[in-house]
């Protein structure tokens, strides 16, 4: 397939009073024409940080150190910032992790996507008004709910609001940064499956960051996993379901309940993500691993290859 984002070995560090915080270390992924691909991790491990380093909207004190992001032969973190401005909303949109955040109050719903429409594409007002009331049915929301304002809707309506602004300009990669958290796991599920619909009618590219790794695995191709800033596993959904193969993908399954296994006991992975203004030596997750090593407190381990599309940053596994 063909790849529509290339990310590798990117680094970005906040400058802090009290020292630099090593945010994201040597992350490298690849998104795919028409799929899905869920960004996983506990909060803390980085991974609204590699969307902001790659969509330029890091402010200080954060600072993208090295890396490349590549899309459509355009590194996006070296390009000048009026060729990323343009680039945004029309190639590559973001559906927000709070609508209620992202939406402006005293504008109705319809105007804000119709501004949106008019300010990166060449189109009569006419045309953005009907253009915004498709978006708007297709999400699930009736065409003349547009003169509704923000207040008038509930919590999942204002994110399917949000998925209708993301698309406004027809993009070919959409970034859902925990588009879900905040909602209960009925309105969840009904967004997650908009947003699923939409992939396969608008043949979009996504990529779904998240904690919530049943909700991923049950709907993504592939999926990476993010643990201390570090990319630890990439794998296809059912490798990592069948052949897990670093202690911290194998804890976060262990803690996941099993609706088809009612007598499985849920554990928890002790401790929590280090501080990443001074992160433990060699393995970052060797302070929570319950199968460490001396080398892991000593040699930082490299992404390997463990079969075709599953790799893994760790001293053990096949």
């Amino acid at each position: 397939m063909d790849k529509v984002l290339v990310v590798e070995n990117l680094h970005t560090h906040f400058f802090t009073e009290n020292g630099v915080v090593e945010a994201v270390e040597d992350v490298s992924f690849h998104l795919e024409k028409g799929e899905m691909l869920g960004l996983i991790g506990e909060s803390g491990c980085g991974k609204t940080t590699v969307i902001q380093s790659i969509l330029r909207l890091l402010e200080y004190p954060g600072k993208v150190m090295k890396g490349k992001a590549v899309m459509n032969g355009i590194d996006l973190l070296h390009a000048p910032m009026d060729q990323i401005e343009k680039l945004r909303w029309k190639t590559i949109s973001v559906i927000p992790q709070s609508a209620m955040n992202a939406l402006n109050p005293v504008m109705t719903v319809g105007d804000q996507i119709v501004e949106a429409i008019l300010l990166h594409e060449e189109v009569t007002k006419d045309e953005a008004i009907k253009r915004t009331e498709y978006l708007l049915e297709i999400v699930g929301i009736p065409k003349q709910r547009r003169k509704s304002y923000p207040h008038e809707f509930s919590g999942g309506m204002k994110q399917r609001v949000a998925i209708a602004m993301a698309l406004a300009c027809q993009p070919q990669i959409v970034i859902s940064d925990e588009s879900t958290t905040g909602l209960d796991v009925l309105t969840q599920a009904q967004v997650i499956a908009v947003i699923k619909d939409l992939q396969k009618k608008m043949d979009l590219s996504i990529i779904l960051i998240s904690h919530d790794l049943p909700m991923v695995t049950a709907i993504c191709e592939r999926v990476a996993i993010m643990y201390a800033g570090k990319l630890v596993e990439w794998a296809t959904t059912q490798q990592l379901l069948n052949n897990p193969q670093h202690p911290y993908s194998q804890g976060l399954l262990a803690a996941t309940p099993d609706i088809n296994n009612l007598d499985k006991v849920c554990k928890s992975i002790p401790g929590t993500v280090p501080m990443l203004i001074d992160p433990p030596k060699g393995c970052r997750f060797q302070t929570r691993c319950p199968s460490v090593m001396d080398k892991c407190k000593q040699q930082v381990p490299v992404m390997r290859k463990v079969q075709e599309g599953h790799y893994v940053s760790c001293f053990l596994g096949g």
